[in-house]
């Protein structure tokens, strides 16, 4: 009798490769808009797909005590990769609102096409 059923397992293997998708389509999108905060929110999910694929393995292998330090190492992953997502999604946050504020100092600083109040006079 293995640990998980065979629903269990698709749905654990099916998030890994949807995971691993979802870091490629990112790191794409990186290199279309040529924005390399893109490249660092694909880098910083690296921990947790280490945390699956550990929860996979351990699993793979009917959880034997021998392998319970892949145990560790997925709540490691996961303490990890919860920071560097973090860190990765703040810095695009960040640097979305220096680009609108810039956006909007430029057209507040006058540019001479300013509208004159109307006079009926």
């Amino acid at each position: 009798m293995h640990a998980l059923s065979i629903p269990t397992w698709i749905i654990h293997v099916s998030s890994v490769i949807e995971w691993i998708v979802a870091i490629w389509l990112i790191w794409d999108y990186g290199e279309v808009t040529n924005n390399r905060r893109w490249w660092a929110l694909s880098f910083a999910m690296l921990p947790a797909l280490i945390s699956a694929m550990c929860a996979c393995t351990w699993h793979y292998f009917d959880n034997p005590t021998s392998l319970e330090w892949l145990v560790t190492l997925q709540a490691t992953m996961t303490l990890v990769g919860n920071f560097t997502l973090w860190a990765a999604a703040f810095w695009i946050w960040r640097s979305s609102q220096e680009e609108v504020g810039g956006r909007e100092e430029v057209g507040a600083g006058g540019t001479g096409a300013e509208e004159k109040p109307h006079t009926l006079i």
